[in-house]
């Protein structure tokens, strides 16, 4: 399989797996924090792909779950810009097989291309600083190093690993790139005090550039069994217009590790560049808050959220009313159908929080009242013993798969666009404030035919309303 990379352009390959537990309620299994937005109206996701369009750099490619495909492919058509492949992973198997996957495709383009490996969930609040600073290490690269780029610390921090840099400059003396001296993993406080005295400590950022041979080299000197994997996976991938599917057995046989343990550490090709931008994992919720400006109290307040004799708290709240009083340094966050609230300087235990509902056996755990779908998304209302109220929204073009429920009949009432339904033998239009009755075991399918989106009130009853008993009979997005 060969990708078109652009010759001497810089490939960015962006990681869109994650689960992002320490920002519940918001970041859960079924749309995690990269699909969110947390500043202004793109996503994180969406933030990461213009950061790396545009000039030097080839189109983006794009390595999913399976579950996320189209809010990765939707993401990205609603930006407007050239991509790249969507790869799906049949299982997670860390960044050391995404990086090998990402260099044997772009190998088979452009043996020397370079790959630049990132996160899609990172804050860099400075665009063009973040091209300027892969810039700089394109020479290193092209050179043979593993480029890696160290984020100037501005506090103790026990979140993140660092590295020492070390004295000597590649691939030449006036480079501002140089050897890594070690790497640090995450300190106690008292060790990461004392890495802050030093400018030649710094976080390790997580973004990777690398020639792609290089990386296989690497790998075949270091971790042959997983390159072989990762090489049938490649080798036994199927592709389609939207998506390159790896092959299922050969990845999930693959060693899951990440790319510092694997390949970065105890390599004598790796290299870092202490990079002075304005950069954030927002691995918790104090990370979002610090990412804000805060008001003369120190308060973040973001959506419908206010407080009275209030000082350093961070509240965000989707649609109800928040208000505080008398409280200080907390977290609140409300989404449709969850509160979470936290003492600030407890953040991290927000994931500890999320086992517990897991453990309970909540659904929002890991999923969220509004549910995307390929064919646009619905919304539970309100909900009983024996019915259920949804919102449904179907995009332009979309259609639902042709089905049929065993145990629930369905209203449908059209609030917004046309409708062109499928009950039975049947097919017919439906336009604003008409509606139809699905009669229960009935074959049916929603279509929105128009040029805006189709919204819908859809009344569910019967004995059982889960969203397993769908029997799908013919679905143009591949699902069974």
């Amino acid at each position: 399989m060969t990708m078109a990379t652009g010759a001497g352009a810089v490939t960015p390959v962006v990681m869109c797996g994650g689960t992002g537990t320490r920002l519940w309620p918001v970041s859960r299994a079924s749309m995690p924090k990269q699909f969110q937005t947390f500043f202004g109206d793109r996503t994180l996701l969406q933030d990461t792909a213009v950061r790396v369009a545009g000039s030097g750099f080839a189109p983006a490619v794009f390595v999913a779950a399976e579950a996320h495909r189209f809010l990765v492919a939707d993401q990205i058509e609603a930006l407007g810009i050239a991509r790249g492949a969507i790869v799906l992973e049949p299982v997670g198997r860390n960044t050391a097989a995404v990086a090998l996957v990402a260099s044997l495709l772009v190998e088979t383009g452009e043996p020397d291309g370079l790959v630049l490996l990132l996160p899609s969930d990172h804050l860099v609040k400075d665009a063009a600083a973040f091209r300027a600073m892969i810039a700089a290490a394109v020479p290193a690269a092209r050179a043979g190093s593993i480029c890696l780029f160290g984020i100037a610390p501005d506090r103790p921090e026990t979140g993140y690993g660092y590295i020492a840099i070390g004295p000597e400059a590649v691939p030449d003396p006036d480079s501002p790139v140089r050897r890594v001296g070690r790497f640090i993993e995450k300190p106690d406080l008292a060790t990461a005090r004392e890495l802050l005295a030093s400018p030649d400590n710094v976080w390790n950022s997580g973004i990777f550039l690398f020639a792609a041979s290089t990386m296989i080299r690497e790998a075949e000197e270091r971790r042959p069994a997983l390159l072989a994997a990762i090489r049938e996976a490649v080798a036994t991938a199927s592709a389609d217009a939207e998506f390159v599917r790896l092959g299922a057995a050969a990845f999930a046989a693959a060693e899951s590790i990440s790319l510092d343990y694997a390949i970065m550490e105890g390599s004598a090709r790796t290299a870092v560049l202490r990079a002075e931008i304005d950069w954030s994992d927002l691995g918790a919720w104090d990370a979002i808050q610090a990412a804000h400006t805060p008001d003369a109290d120190g308060n973040v307040m973001l959506g419908r959220a206010l407080g009275l004799d209030t000082t350093g708290t961070f509240v965000r709240s989707e649609r109800q009313l928040v208000a505080t009083v008398g409280v200080r340094d907390l977290i609140v966050v409300a989404t449709d159908d969850a509160l979470l609230i936290a003492d600030r300087n407890q953040a991290q235990g927000v994931k500890q929080a999320l086992d517990l509902v897991r453990e309970k056996g909540f659904g929002e755990a890991s999923a969220h009242a509004e549910v995307h779908r390929p064919w646009g998304s619905y919304r539970s209302v309100v909900a009983g013993e024996r019915f259920q109220v949804k919102i449904i929204t179907v995009k332009p073009g979309g259609r639902l798969s042709l089905q049929l429920h065993r145990h629930r009949a369905e209203h449908w009432v059209v609030v917004r666009g046309s409708a062109q339904i499928t009950c039975g033998e049947r097919v017919f239009m439906l336009y604003e404030n008409q509606s139809t009755y699905i009669p229960q075991g009935e074959t049916h399918r929603l279509e929105n035919p128009g040029k805006i989106p189709l919204e819908m009130i859809e009344v569910q009853s019967g004995s059982y309303l889960g969203e397993d008993d769908i029997v799908r009979v013919e679905d143009v997005y591949g699902r069974s």
